[in-house]
């Protein structure tokens, strides 16, 4: 595969991804115990989403158009993981987000992370679950409501972002034991 391949509009967007980290790192950043200000909550929300739905398009485009490459199927979880783990390590400081809820994703992440690459060197591939997509989704809803924190028409964004945190770690908990239950499985297969 040549390297113009490789940077099609599905990996572009992926990229994409990947560089709004540090943008949304350096909104969200605040010196400990200070709250982060409406308006930079405000532009850091608009901009989580906006990397959170490229990851949609890139998938379908990727699928529809027949551009799944190497680079793409490896960079795609990746984007997902460091977007979501970076926004929530950073909203630790402003008390947004408990610690423990942020180790409880990273953890599994990095655990998941490492079983994937022990589980390639084997020759096994492990899909995805539908554990696994639910999880992103109630972790991305969480993470940009928590982003937002204020009020919107009545509505309490801290709350709303808890509730569906609160369920992305359950999910986050019960789809980390999943694969890794699934990886011995296929391990002892073999």
């Amino acid at each position: 595969m040549n390297r113009q391949s490789r940077l099609n509009p599905p990996n572009i967007l992926t990229l994409l991804r990947i560089l709004t980290v540090p943008v949304v790192v350096s909104l969200l950043y605040t010196p400990q115990g200070e709250e982060i200000p409406y308006t930079r909550s405000l532009i850091t929300f608009v901009l989580f989403v906006t990397a959170t739905v490229t990851d949609l398009f890139d998938g379908y485009l990727a699928r529809r158009y027949h551009m799944v490459t190497s680079l793409g199927k490896l960079l795609d979880p990746l984007a997902d993981k460091l977007l979501v783990c970076a926004a929530m390590i950073m909203l630790i400081s402003s008390h947004r987000v408990p610690a423990w809820m942020v180790v409880i994703v990273v953890g599994r992440e990095i655990g998941v992370t490492a079983l994937r690459g022990v589980a390639s060197t084997e020759g096994l591939v492990i899909a995805a679950s539908s554990l696994g997509k639910a999880k992103t989704l109630l972790l991305n809803i969480g993470v940009a409501a928590l982003i937002l924190h204020y009020p919107v028409i009545g509505i309490d964004a801290h709350l709303f972002g808890m509730v569906f945190l609160v369920g992305g770690i359950v999910l986050t908990a019960w789809s980390g034991m999943d694969y890794f239950f699934r990886f011995v499985g296929e391990i002892f297969k073999h």
